[in-house]
């Protein structure tokens, strides 16, 4: 599978990622599925309070809330886009020319 989404039962936030990656996919025609972690000790242990976790092509593209743009450019790209708050301020603080 191009993207997994790791989920709980119940999750709200769970729900949302799954129906945005579903619609982006849909879109691409690329493949996803849904794993509820609460069956594996080991993704419990990593992801539990993570969810839900988008990995594309095996590797960690977002968690919580999925940006259906972001989504779409690493699926186009072929590889996962990975941020983090900190590296996104820092590319917007030097596209703004702002060094602090």
């Amino acid at each position: 599978m191009r993207v997994v989404v790791y989920t709980k039962p119940g999750c709200h936030l769970c729900e949302d990622a799954c129906e945005v990656v579903g619609s982006v996919c849909a879109e691409l025609d690329k493949a996803w599925t849904s794993q509820d972690i609460t069956g594996d000790r080991e993704l419990m242990d990593k992801w539990a309070e993570y969810v839900p976790v988008i990995l594309v092509d095996g590797k960690v593209h977002d968690w919580f809330r999925v940006q259906p743009e972001r989504l779409r450019a690493a699926l186009n790209a072929g590889r996962p886009i990975v941020s983090s708050g900190r590296l996104v301020r820092r590319r917007r603080r030097a596209a703004s020319g702002d060094d602090n």
